[in-house]
């Protein structure tokens, strides 16, 4: 059994305007995001060829959408749409994702909030 290529993109910084406070809402704040996506990668290798894999710069974009599209109470709801773009390529055959919200309203010192959800494309799983 092959190990599972991946591809990741860390640290992309969006704003947004998640939270369930309306302040959150209001002002907004930035989030960083770290996907990892699972797929095979020898075609793209052996190609030379972008269309043979997933154009982390396209991902991106989509990604960016999201964070800066419709606000959502939770962080977990963020990374979960998150990972559904991600998943979107039938190529991927899973996707990490972690959202970071390093200036969350938290009334004591903090360095970074994070959730990480780990999706699966439903096919792969017997």
């Amino acid at each position: 059994m092959d190990f599972m290529d991946q591809i990741a993109l860390t640290g992309l910084t969006v704003f947004g305007r998640h939270g369930v406070y309306a302040h959150e809402r209001e002002n907004g704040q930035e989030f960083t995001i770290d996907v990892r996506l699972g797929m095979q990668l020898r075609q793209a290798a052996a190609s030379d060829d972008v269309a043979d894999t997933v154009h982390y710069g396209e991902l991106a974009e989509k990604i960016a959408a999201v964070v800066g599209g419709e606000p959502v109470n939770l962080i977990e709801t963020l990374a979960e749409r998150i990972a559904d773009v991600a998943l979107d390529d039938p190529r991927v055959h899973f996707a990490s994702v972690t959202v970071h919200k390093p200036h969350a309203p938290i009334p004591v010192s903090f360095a970074d909030v994070s959730v990480t959800v780990n999706r699966v494309r439903t096919e792969d799983v017997a």
